[in-house]
């Protein structure tokens, strides 16, 4: 399975597993994305309307919860700042951010 994530998580439940994460560049990104089919576990719909803008697909807000069996992939993104607890983002304020390079996207695979 193939995975939107709005955040960095640990996307697994098994008591042991490996994980390859990397950061990669907004166009690496929008190749993941084509691809093929995903399933998005984007909570907040501020967040789904910029990551749809960036990366040129739409992204549906789906709040769910994600347990990545091996070789499963998952496109997150990272905001390296933390958000005031409780608010959530504009979609303007999450472009401010973006802008400033305070989010970024990590590709995950569960390798084990």
């Amino acid at each position: 399975m193939r995975y939107v994530l709005s955040a960095l998580v640990m996307p697994c439940s098994a008591s042991r597993f490996a994980l390859d994460c990397e950061q990669i560049s907004l166009e690496q990104a929008r190749e993941w994305i084509r691809k093929g089919d995903f399933i998005s576990a984007v909570g907040h719909e501020s967040t789904a309307k910029l990551l749809s803008e960036l990366l040129g697909v739409e992204i549906k807000p789906n709040r769910i919860f994600v347990d990545m069996d091996v070789n499963d992939e998952a496109l997150a993104i990272q905001f390296l700042e933390r958000v005031q607890e409780g608010k959530v983002l504009s979609k303007e304020e999450l472009e401010g951010l973006y802008k400033q390079g305070k989010i970024v996207f990590r590709l995950i695979k569960r390798i084990a």
